[in-house]
């Protein structure tokens, strides 16, 4: 099996949705359009920013398909495929495989305290479920309740070829640093939380999947940029930005604020899936007067 790692900026794809909260496969196109155009590096659908754990095993399935065939080869997919069984999360491996995707990304299952053991037992059936497809592992211990220690993650990418990077949100930049080297380098671990873009850089990680180029890629794809023309102060003042942006837009309950931001862009991706609550418009309005007193881009697709 060969992968080439990916660089550069990865977007966790929000899911576009109905006013009935069904998927809403004809906008998936073009969010995926205004994400390349505005140089996003790769497409991970169905991850948290995705609301992948609320979807049925078969929406899953049409997002994927249908995100695959949008993108068209033009930048690599990752789907997410984590589950709360291994059963299920083999079967949406599989079905990312079939369709066409790059690759695929796997959270740790939730709700069940597991140990390192039954983590090792779980990712070692996925991987040899799939043995020629490329699988990230995803550790998100905040979120999922289980946590992918740097021990663990490197038994994994020595024993299994297929094991080809990380996706970490843990806030942990020294696991994220010494996971980056496994493999003699060729191991791709991708920064997680969009504060520590710029740090993560600077450790020599080349990669992140950003939540926030939903709303601000501009924001986002001018960290990546900036650094690696040497332009310090420039990426410092971008991820400056971006923190400050990211305090607003948490204050409001995070996704669906992202959301309302998007429809207020031109991009009509819907609310959120229950048992999360969509944004007011009020609320939204009121997210987008503090952005653009911040001198945050919020012109229109």
């Amino acid at each position: 099996m060969t992968y080439r790692p990916i660089h550069g900026v990865i977007c966790p794809t929000v899911t576009p949705l109905k006013r009935d909260g069904a998927i809403n496969p004809d906008a998936i196109r073009p969010l995926v359009d205004w994400l390349i155009d505005r140089g996003v590096a790769g497409i991970y659908p169905l991850g948290t920013t995705g609301e992948g754990p609320l979807f049925a095993i078969a929406e899953r399935k049409a997002v994927a398909a249908v995100t695959v065939e949008a993108v068209a080869g033009r930048v690599p997919v990752i789907i997410h495929t984590g589950a709360i069984s291994t059963g299920e999360t083999i079967e949406l491996t599989r079905h990312a495989q079939a369709v066409g995707a790059d690759a695929a990304s796997v959270i740790t299952p939730w709700y069940f305290p597991l140990d390192d053991g039954a983590l090792e037992a779980h990712y070692g059936a996925i991987y040899e479920a799939a043995p020629d497809f490329p699988i990230y592992l995803y550790n998100l211990p905040a979120m999922a309740g289980n946590s992918l220690s740097a021990a663990l993650v490197t038994r994994l990418a020595r024993r299994y070829e297929n094991c080809v990077g990380l996706k970490d949100s843990s806030g942990d930049l020294d696991a994220m640093f010494a996971t980056n080297h496994l493999q003699g380098g060729r191991f791709n671990t991708c920064i997680g939380p969009d504060g520590l873009i710029l740090a993560g850089l600077s450790m020599g990680l080349d990669a992140t999947v950003s939540g926030s180029l939903n709303y601000i890629p501009e924001i986002i794809t001018g960290i990546y940029d900036a650094f690696h023309a040497g332009d310090w102060q420039g990426a410092r003042q971008l991820q400056q930005q971006q923190q400050a942006v990211s305090a607003v837009v948490a204050s409001g309950g995070w996704l669906p604020i992202v959301k309302g931001i998007m429809a207020a862009r031109g991009l009509p991706v819907g609310g959120v899936r229950a048992p999360l609550l969509s944004a007011t418009d009020e609320a939204v309005r009121a997210c987008i007067a503090q952005l653009r007193a911040l001198k945050v881009d919020l012109s229109r697709v």
